[in-house]
């Protein structure tokens, strides 16, 4: 009995090659700002479109907004690039469940090209009842500018990719 192959579209191989080839010609050009206290972007708020999964939740996906406000340039740690700040997200997922929450996002400035966060916080997630608990994820941000970023999030309840706009 043969297996069937699934094949990735060739849409979605293109993207993957092309955003492969803009990160890898902007990584050369780097330049180590972590020890830099304000060498990071000058923002208010960071708006998040992004593409979720929910692998804790039957695996499943879909689309959602996290929005963070900038409540502190210089962060916990003296002498270190880092900044907080307080946000909050609303993801609608497959099966009409949606997922609301907020966090305190603490982000490190390693470079020109690269920052990375963590966030605690909590979430909600609406269904034929309403579930509480705690969340908790860590990112990564790759600068294509200054202020316009590939997202990527990992954690409980939701893994994410989307872009920010740092305004």
């Amino acid at each position: 009995m043969r297996r069937a192959v699934k094949r990735v579209p060739r849409p979605l191989s293109l993207l993957v090659a092309l955003v492969l080839v803009l990160v890898a010609s902007h990584a050369r050009a780097d330049r180590s700002t972590i020890r830099n206290d304000l060498d990071h972007p000058s923002y208010f708020f960071e708006a998040e479109p992004h593409g979720v999964l929910a692998p804790f939740h039957h695996g499943e996906l879909g689309v959602g907004f996290q929005g963070t406000f900038n409540v502190a340039d210089q962060g916990f740690i003296r002498r270190v690039n880092d900044s907080v700040g307080v946000g909050f997200g609303v993801n609608w997922l497959t099966h009409d469940h949606w997922l609301v929450s907020g966090a305190m996002q603490w982000n490190f400035w390693l470079s020109e090209n690269w920052s990375v966060f963590g966030e605690p916080g909590v979430a909600i997630r609406t269904d034929k009842k309403v579930d509480v608990w705690p969340s908790l994820g860590a990112g990564g941000r790759f600068h294509f500018t200054r202020n316009f970023t590939l997202t990527m999030r990992v954690g409980f309840p939701v893994f994410g990719v989307g872009v920010s706009f740092l305004l």
